[in-house]
């Protein structure tokens, strides 16, 4: 297993303050110190990788070019609830076409569940599920959310309270779908894979699964590579462009990364992760300096889509599940985080 967690260092030549992207393949640095990084450093993060973390993939991109690479890059695994991210980038231009109206309630949409829901549960709007807040606490399709914490079916008014609920993002999932008239996963290829040039994409191989009988949305998993992962990062970064095109409104990843539930208020509710503050499905730091107007994607048991853009950095995580079963935790990965700002020089 850990054959594939032989971490490399690669370098590139200074780019200023341009920003870069890559072709058919990642472009890469050669003189880390006058990029503004320390050698020493990323290579104890290496050395810290294979020691002390489950992860299998790991790529570090300033201005557009790798600065870190760790394992096997290349690998198609399960995303987890990066997912739900991934959805909330490519609703962008079905929303600025004016193919979705994110304030069209569930009741307007026509859309029902097992069992039915609640008069107040179908005013609930897709702005409300893709901010987690619709109020809505009908059992989902698949586990791994926080509905073991959801309040009482009927007591919570959409739009009102944050609860973190699988059931919002499937049924959003669905919602897309039939806006575009397509499948998710044709979604994803014309929007992301095709334009952002990626590399191991496979169409194939991507799968919807869940439990019919609590919810007929059934979640709509995925799989990518790091380096694939490391792309959608980027075009996160440079606010929805690639190259010449502006594959997503800036205007719109501006909205999803903008705090729509603070920190405080998930404590309150005693809904919080970590310190984190959340957007329109992607996690929000709350801090300033290297980590001013930082946003994440996050995936059980070690998925990660990262983006600095007081930094110009975006690093991509990914610990295979498919193949080992094991977990890098988001508290270890943070650490991890915290070791590339370490690495790197805030002035250059």
């Amino acid at each position: 297993m850990r054959s594939l967690c032989i971490f490399s260092l690669v370098i590139f030549h200074t780019l200023g303050h341009c920003q870069d992207y890559p072709d058919n393949d990642w472009k890469v640095i050669d003189n880390l110190e006058r990029s503004g990084w320390d050698e020493d450093k990323l290579n104890a993060l290496g050395k810290f990788l294979a020691d002390s973390a489950a992860t299998t993939g790991m790529m570090v991109i300033h201005q557009g070019r790798v600065v870190f690479q760790y394992g096997n890059v290349t690998d198609n695994s399960y995303m987890a609830s990066c997912r739900k991210s991934i959805l909330s980038l490519i609703y962008g231009p079905y929303v600025e076409s004016g193919r979705v109206d994110l304030d069209r309630t569930i009741e307007q949409l026509g859309l029902d569940d097992v069992g039915g829901l609640l008069p107040l549960e179908r005013k609930a709007t897709i702005r409300h599920l893709l901010t987690a807040r619709s109020g809505v606490y009908h059992p989902a399709s698949n586990e791994g959310d926080q509905s073991n914490m959801a309040p009482k079916r009927g007591s919570v008014s959409p739009g009102s309270y944050f609860l973190y609920n699988n059931w919002d993002f499937n049924i959003a999932g669905f919602i897309l779908e039939q806006a575009a008239n397509k499948n998710i996963y044709d979604i994803v290829d014309s929007v992301l894979a095709k334009p952002l040039e990626m590399q191991d994409w496979d169409r194939k191989i991507q799968r919807k699964y869940g439990d019919s009988t609590k919810s007929i949305y059934p979640a709509y998993h995925m799989w990518f590579s790091t380096r694939d992962m490391a792309r959608i990062g980027l075009l996160m970064l440079t606010k929805g462009q690639w190259k010449n095109k502006q594959v997503v409104s800036s205007k719109w990843v501006k909205t999803i990364t903008t705090p729509v539930t603070t920190y405080e208020e998930a404590l309150k509710n005693k809904t919080n992760y970590f310190k984190f503050s959340y957007g329109y499905l992607w996690w929000l730091w709350n801090d300033d300096g290297p980590y001013r107007n930082a946003y994440t994607a996050t995936g059980a048991f070690g998925q990660f889509i990262t983006v600095l853009p007081a930094l110009n950095v975006v690093i991509a995580h990914k610990t295979n599940y498919d193949k080992y079963r094991t977990n890098t935790p988001t508290d270890l990965y943070l650490r991890i985080v915290d070791k590339v700002v370490a690495s790197r020089d805030e002035r250059k």
